[in-house]
Parts: structure tokens; sequence; C-alpha cells
């Protein structure tokens, strides 16, 4: 069978981390399992997993806490499993650098779905590019080599997550892309009618640029139709 690649699961379940991983194996995926939050970063740095799909409620330390560890040195892509249906454990997981984030209970073939679209989604950003530029929108700058990003000329911190958001919105900048678009071009995969993770990316961005949520002018939600970066207000 082929080795489509190495899958760290956290998950403190021992019954769902048991057939999640079974099911991912007879996928072929190379699929490790970790029970406590505490351990993660070890087994990351051993391992050095193509992917990881992290459970938020953890014994040891939270999903969350782990999340924001390892982005200090792990790039690859990190699902977050939530088996509670608040948007803030999403909010709190996309601001951390998760790449997305599935709820409980687990459907194997969405799980599959997520990972090879957050997979194909890495190669792809982390493929080299020609002609690599700077992105300018007014005084918004984008630089896509170092991903660093500006406004005013001050630095912007954001999570890797939001940079693919706003590289996308900024690159289409006076024009509205729609939901579906979107997806495809930061998910790698087509939105379901129920994810909310680029709302919930498109609200911190608006945080992050002081753009009014009840009345944005940056960044604004065209019902029916889309998303529009106002190339003009900025």
């Amino acid at each position: 069978m082929d080795n489509y690649g190495t899958i760290l699961l956290v998950e403190d379940d021992v019954s769902l981390a048991q057939w999640v991983a079974e099911y991912l194996t007879e996928q072929g995926y190379t699929t490790h399992v970790c029970h406590r939050g505490d351990e993660v970063v070890s087994q990351v740095k051993t391992l050095n997993p193509n992917i990881v799909l992290l459970d938020i409620m953890l014994p040891g330390q939270d999903g969350i806490s782990v999340c924001r560890e390892l982005r200090s040195f792990y790039n690859s892509p990190i699902i977050m499993l939530t088996a509670r249906d608040e948007e803030m454990d999403e909010v709190i997981g996309l601001e951390v650098g998760a790449s997305d984030y599935i709820m409980k209970p687990v459907r194997p073939r969405a799980l599959l779905a997520r990972i090879k679209a957050a997979l194909r989604q890495n190669n792809e950003s982390n493929t080299p590019h020609v002609n690599e530029s700077v992105i300018q929108v007014g005084s918004l700058s984008i630089d896509t080599e170092s991903r660093n990003v500006k406004l005013n000329e001050q630095d912007i911190n954001i999570s890797s997550a939001e940079y693919l958001l706003l590289h996308y919105l900024a690159s289409n900048a006076g024009q509205v892309v729609s939901r579906d678009a979107v997806f495809k071009a930061t998910k790698g995969r087509e939105y379901d009618g129920l994810d909310r993770s680029v709302d919930v990316l498109i609200s911190a961005l608006r945080k992050k640029f002081n753009d009014d949520p009840q009345n944005p002018e940056k960044i604004k939600t065209i019902w029916g139709r889309g998303y529009l970066l106002v190339s003009t207000a900025w």
C-alpha cells in the first residue's frame, strides 16, 4: 500500500483514537497516536509528522496551548478536533495557528477529506514561485516571500491561516470573491455549507486591522455573494 504521509493523532479517548488510527492506516497513512497534551511537542520533534490531528480537551496540557507551542517550530498543518460547538474554540484555535478544525463526532470520510485538503494546500504553499513580489493595497503591504504583513509600515502579527485568507483577498482586491472560491484557494476544498472557519478568520482580520465589525470598511461580507477587500479603504 502507498504511504501518503505520517499523521500524529492526539486524542485522549482511547477507543476513538484506535478506530481513527486504524481507518487512516487503511487509507495509506502512517499513523501514530498520543493520548496526552504534555507529550505532543516531544512526539512532533521526534516524528516530524506531515500533519497533526489535535484534540482540544486533553490531559496534561490543553490542545490550544499545545498548538501555540507547536507553531514556534512546526509549520505543517494542524487540524483541531473539538466536541464542543462553541465558536470561541474555533476562534482561539485559528488564532494560535490551527490550519483547520473539525467537529466531533468525527465522520471518517469528512476527516480524510480535510486531511487531504490540508496536505495539498500545504504542498502548494511551500512550492517556490517565480517572481515573488509584494502585494500593495493602499497602506497594506504583503510580502509574499517572507509572509510579512504591514499596515502603515507597522508589522501586523497574523497566523498562517489568516495570512492565506488575507493574501487571497488582497490578490483580488476590489472584486467580490465567493465563499466557495475562498475555501478552494485557502483550504484546498469546497465549502461544505456548515464550516464557519472563514467567517472566524474574517472577524480576526477585522480586529487586527481595526475594521469596525458592525460596519466594516476594509473587508466586507457581501451577503449572498461572498467577500470583498475594498481596495480604496486601506
